[in-house]
């Protein structure tokens, strides 16, 4: 049987085919444009995602036995608002999670509602991309919208709707909405309260694992697919990279290099980072996970490159960055691009060249942004180091995971070994696999993982630079707190 990966990202979606053996049999990717209306905000149309959907899964299938196809599965884009009306046509573009309009209703909910008060009821702090701080934002800004909403959805739901008509979300994609009681997977009535909305105008929750629905009629038509095609629940796209990484069970973990970067620790059992500076959300294996998020990562890299020296010849620009220069750097880089969220949760935090001189050269420019996207995704690793978490080993996914040379840096500043996935899909081959279990073709998502996610190889780190790097940790950690009372000015 074959099974649909959909991984629902901020750029495009990516749609794999992937056989019950773990082959991907086909990849199509679909572009849609990403609005950014004001400075700091970031918004989509849903209808762009329909489109893309409906128009890459017939390419994918091209060439093959359509009847074969079992189940469907998405990984999305985490956190963005969408609303529709009584009719369930869409009210307003998606406000997504990379969005930083809603810093103060974050600073209600953290200052006058309370941290504690949060973290009781949904095992969580407020953060600017959460869903609940931006219907807050809407129903202050916009009432008119507000007063329409029927349902409340995030973006891969949107899609599972599309697709099936069912209202749904999974408790993985749930987590970060700031609405979830996560330790007893349910919606929180406070929250809900205090949102001004109703548990109706809500999805219906699941495991991600759990078949929703199948394919509408008019839907399989447009597809050539078979109407009894069955659609899981899905997870959010940290959550799915972690099942495409075979990251479930007690002390896994995974990092990813994506647009945003992630570090994700599975766990078997419910816990809370006191201080909240990681986010607990439910993990699409039935377990739970830690997960400490920063807004920009390879994206910091992208925008060097791209916007700033005008190449796309990431490898012509990294080349000259041999190993004798690693750990030598006198530039240091603040990723903060959009602000940023794990662990220091300031919306107004700017991204910030450390350190320049005459002879400060391009390479020099781009090692430190490599480098300082390492420090930052260390930064949330002490963190779980400091709750008595140990970890030695991580897989690491992304983008930015295939450039070698970021690998290293990766694996000596966290001083971890990194495996690199032999099958690296991201979301999308997490979504297919847990459509394979919705389906019945695993007993388990620890089942589908044991057999589909093998390991190419392993980066492992060298001592002598893992000190280097240690010591410009030491630096880097004091160049936010030195900048923190600078940035608000600087924001506006």
């Amino acid at each position: 049987m074959l099974y649909i990966g959909i991984d629902l990202g901020t750029s495009a979606v990516k749609l794999l085919l992937m056989d019950q053996e773990g082959a991907v049999r086909n990849v199509v990717s679909k572009e849609y444009p990403l609005e950014f209306p004001h400075p700091g905000w970031s918004q989509q149309n849903p209808e762009d995602w329909r489109k893309a959907v409906l128009e890459g899964i017939p390419e994918l299938l091209e060439g093959f036995d359509r009847s074969q196809v079992a189940g469907i599965g998405a990984g999305g884009q985490m956190h963005g608002l969408v609303v529709l009306d009584e009719k369930d046509e869409v009210i307003r573009p998606a406000i997504l999670w990379n969005d930083g309009r809603t810093a103060a209703e974050v600073d209600y909910l953290n200052g006058e509602v309370g941290k504690d008060k949060l973290s009781a009821w949904t095992a969580n702090i407020a953060f600017a991309g959460f869903t609940a701080p931006k219907l807050l934002w809407l129903r202050k800004n916009e009432p008119e919208h507000f007063a329409r909403i029927a349902k409340i959805m995030l973006p891969k739901d949107y899609i599972n709707y599309v697709l099936t008509g069912v209202h749904c979300t999974d408790y993985s994609d749930a987590s970060g909405m700031l609405l979830l009681d996560v330790e007893h997977k349910c919606w929180s009535k406070e929250m809900l309260e205090l949102c001004g909305v109703s548990e109706a105008q809500m999805p219906r929750l699941f495991e991600s694992y759990e078949a929703v629905g199948t394919l509408k009629p008019d839907i399989a038509r447009q597809l050539g697919l078979p109407e009894h095609v069955k659609v899981c629940a899905g997870a959010g796209d940290n959550a799915a990279a972690a099942v495409g990484t075979g990251t479930v069970g007690e002390g896994a973990c995974n990092i990813s290099l994506g647009t945003s970067g992630t570090i994700f620790i599975s766990s078997e059992h419910f816990g809370v980072d006191p201080n909240n500076a990681l986010h607990a959300f439910a993990h699409a294996d039935g377990h739970y996970h830690l997960m400490g998020c920063m807004l920009s990562a390879a994206s910091c890299n992208k925008w060097l490159m791209e916007d700033v020296f005008h190449t796309t010849d990431y490898n012509a620009e990294q080349s000259p960055i041999t190993p004798d220069r690693l750990g030598e750097n006198h530039v240091f880089f603040l990723p903060y691009l959009m602000g940023e969220r794990s662990p220091i949760n300031d919306t107004n935090a700017r991204g910030t060249f450390v350190g320049m001189t005459m002879d400060t050269s391009r390479a020099d420019l781009t090692q430190a942004v490599l480098e300082g996207v390492a420090f930052a995704i260390r930064d949330s690793l002490e963190v779980a180091r400091s709750l008595g978490i140990q970890i030695h080993r991580s897989m690491i996914c992304g983008g930015g995971a295939k450039s070698p040379l970021w690998r290293t840096i990766m694996a000596n500043v966290l001083d971890l070994e990194l495996d690199l996935p032999a099958s690296e899909q991201g979301p999308g081959m997490g979504g297919a696999m847990l459509a394979m279990v919705a389906c019945g073709a695993y007993p388990s998502v620890q089942d589908a993982c044991a057999k589909l996610v093998q390991v190419s190889q392993t980066v492992k780190p060298d001592p002598a630079l893992a000190a280097k790097y240690e010591a410009r940790y030491q630096q880097f950690k004091r160049i936010y707190p030195a900048l923190k009372g600078i940035f608000p000015a600087l924001a506006g």
